[in-house]
């Protein structure tokens, strides 16, 4: 463990209370609703891939690993280069990265607007800017990396449904920016909150999520084992 997770790990055991009053998932306590505009289930089976940052990545990969039709998800990072792709570097705060998670998804099975719904109703708060939780700094920022124009659209829109709904009790600040590049974390980093279950930031911030993903959206959830 790195000198600064040991310390986010710390700051968590020493107050468990105060980081969940903070909060460390979505403002809204109900499943956002689902978006106007969406793509159509696919006629065949295929890969597609999104890219979410919603906070510390562990909690983000927690969750859509465990989404029925997702095929596969990587912990890493976007908005920089690849050459300041690294967890030392970009708990810098100044490399531009955010901590990200690849989906990869059989778009025959689950839609882009549905990982959208989810990833605005379970992953995180879209009202908080630059920090999630106890986490705060630009690499913990709320972001869309598209990979494709219908990606913009669809998630642009989401995002003016939601705000026009008043779904969150403040504006969402979360960035729909077009992807140029995702660099793979460190393996310590893959698949960390189920492999660490009883690490204390696990515990208090990421099992929520996966518990209210299970909650909110049961016809869309599947059991997951990292072991």
């Amino acid at each position: 463990m790195t000198a600064s997770m040991a310390v986010r790990s710390t700051i968590l055991t020493l107050s468990l209370v105060l980081a969940a009053s903070i909060g460390c998932r979505a403002a809204t306590r109900q499943p956002a609703p689902a978006p106007q505009q969406d793509a159509s289930l696919a006629a065949k089976p295929g890969r597609e891939t999104a890219i979410f940052a919603g906070g510390c990545f562990w909690g983000t990969q927690s969750v859509f690993e465990r989404v029925k039709g997702v095929t596969d998800t990587t912990a890493g990072y976007a908005g920089g280069t690849a050459a300041t792709a690294t967890y030392a570097q970009v708990t810098t705060e100044t490399t531009g990265h955010a901590e990200s998670v690849k989906v990869v998804y059989d778009p025959s099975k689950i839609t882009y607007g549905q990982l959208l719904r989810i990833f605005f109703s379970v992953v995180h708060d879209p009202t908080q800017l630059n920090r999630q939780g106890p986490d705060v700094g630009t690499s913990y920022r709320s972001a869309i990396f598209y990979t494709s124009d219908e990606q913009r659209r669809i998630s642009s829109a989401y995002i003016a449904q939601l705000d026009a709904a008043k779904v969150f009790p403040k504006p969402i600040v979360t960035q729909v920016v077009p992807l140029k590049g995702f660099y793979s974390a460190e393996e310590y980093h893959q698949h960390y909150a189920d492999l660490n279950p009883d690490n204390p930031y696990i515990m208090v911030c990421d099992r929520p999520k996966v518990e209210a993903l299970q909650q909110e959206f049961p016809q869309l959830f599947k059991e997951y084992d990292a072991k």
